[in-house]
């Protein structure tokens, strides 16, 4: 006798009451007011794209741009020369979980990436493959294209799932002797899909390669272990979850123990060993600073600040764990509200096996992304047919998540039902001149 399978019955929605509920007890709920406020009846489910502005940000611009830049002149760029490495040892600390000396605040994160992959294939001589993935960051596979392409070497990528993220067991078949460098995004900018720091290191250094993360996604929104789990070198943006503000300086980090072992190709005098003394050969500094290169941008910087002291106060762990319930609870909005409609979770259906985003395939995300915005709901369309949702746990309260799901199914049965009425009236036009 065959029996048959029947669908898993749909759970209810949460309730308003209940979002209320998560409200009164957040521990974080009074980092909301810290924020420069959103206009009125918006909701901001977009931190993946760029961080709020901290409400103490336009103070910090100010004591530098008047207090230094201002009152002080020429003489101020003697307190910017330290700026890069003292604002990476803040963030070793508070977001990396790495030592002080291992990380700086400098340039944009492709070039930072540029530099620590020409480093790396440098550290692994006789060796020129460079390993991404295929539904890495764009800007990503483009830089590691042209270093091997300089290299004389090979771009090698490994297919990952589109929603799922990376096989580990995939990424082993792809290593062999010839891989100097493996560039892999720690959170799938796309799907949220989370990768295991640890496990991927292992088996990248078992190969005898080196690791390059891109952390954008993850820095600030997930707590990190850098040097416990053994990690060669990474970069990040500092625009996103870390608050810094658009145009900020990327991180760059890179394990103490390889420092010394690794030069990069954009030298300059930020990076020598005696940066003042204008000599004539070049001679990197033993440390972090030979990944520098030239003059920091300082008020950008010095943004960053404001973002890092909250992140510092609210502490990374309560902050994932707020993450997690806040795309977990809008998953489960969706699952009533939503899918119904003809969205589809494509990342992880764990909440914890994801970053600080969730992504929803739907055929009509390129429309309805901006009809979401008109009507107060800021969320992020990501090609070709997904919308990316960030609440921000700093910032977003459960109210608001529930509010914009419901937003949401409004205007998608809205659109959905303009386009039923767009398609019977041309065939209606069609067969009335057919007569």
């Amino acid at each position: 006798m065959t029996t048959t399978r029947r669908p898993a019955p749909t759970l209810p929605a949460p309730t308003l009451e209940e979002a209320r509920r998560r409200d009164a007890a957040d521990p974080l709920a009074g980092f909301a007011g810290r924020f420069h406020p959103v206009p009125p009846g918006a909701l901001f489910l977009n931190g993946s794209s760029l961080g709020r502005l901290p409400a103490a940000t336009a103070a910090l611009m100010e004591e530098v741009v008047r207090g230094q830049w201002g009152d002080r002149l020429a003489q101020a760029r003697t307190q910017w020369l330290d700026l890069p490495r003292h604002l990476g040892d803040r963030m070793a600390g508070v977001v990396l979980g790495a030592e002080p000396g291992e990380a700086v605040v400098s340039d944009c994160t492709s070039v930072n990436l540029y530099k620590l992959a020409v480093a790396a294939l440098r550290a692994r001589p006789g060796r020129r493959t460079v390993v991404v993935e295929d539904d890495n960051f764009p800007t990503d596979r483009y830089v590691m294209a042209g270093v091997a392409q300089d290299a004389g070497g090979e771009l090698r990528t490994v297919p990952a799932d589109p929603d799922l993220g990376l096989d580990l067991e995939v990424l082993r078949a792809a290593l062999d002797e010839s891989v100097a460098v493996v560039c892999l995004s720690l959170v799938s900018p796309r799907s949220g899909a989370l990768l295991d720091m640890a496990a991927v290191n292992e088996a990248v250094h078992a190969a005898g390669a080196l690791v390059l993360w891109d952390l954008s996604h993850a820095v600030g929104a997930v707590p990190l272990s850098l040097t416990a789990c053994g990690t060669d070198l990474a970069v990040a943006s500092t625009y996103k979850h870390m608050l810094a503000g658009p145009g900020s300086p990327a991180l760059l980090y890179v394990r103490r123990g390889l420092q010394a072992r690794t030069t990069q190709p954009v030298q300059g005098w930020y990076g020598h060993r005696e940066q003042l003394a204008m000599r004539r050969e070049y001679d990197p500094d033993p440390g972090i600073r030979r990944f520098l290169t030239g003059s920091p941008p300082v008020l950008s910087a010095v943004a960053a600040g404001a973002g890092l002291d909250l992140l510092a106060e609210a502490g990374l762990e309560r902050l994932r764990a707020k993450s997690v319930a806040l795309t977990g609870f809008f998953q489960a909005l969706a699952e009533t509200l939503l899918v119904p409609l003809g969205f589809r979770l494509a990342g992880p259906p764990d909440p914890a096996a994801r970053g600080a985003h969730l992504t929803y395939g739907h055929p009509l995300a390129r429309e309805l992304v901006p009809l979401f915005a008109e009507a107060g709901v800021f969320v992020d369309h990501s090609l070709p047919d997904r919308v990316r949702i960030a609440p921000v746990a700093l910032s977003t309260r459960f109210t608001e998540v529930y509010e914009a799901a419901h937003r949401m199914r409004r205007v998608t049965q809205d659109r959905m039902a303009d386009r039923t009425d767009h398609r019977e009236g041309n065939r209606g036009e069609s067969g009335g001149s057919a007569v």
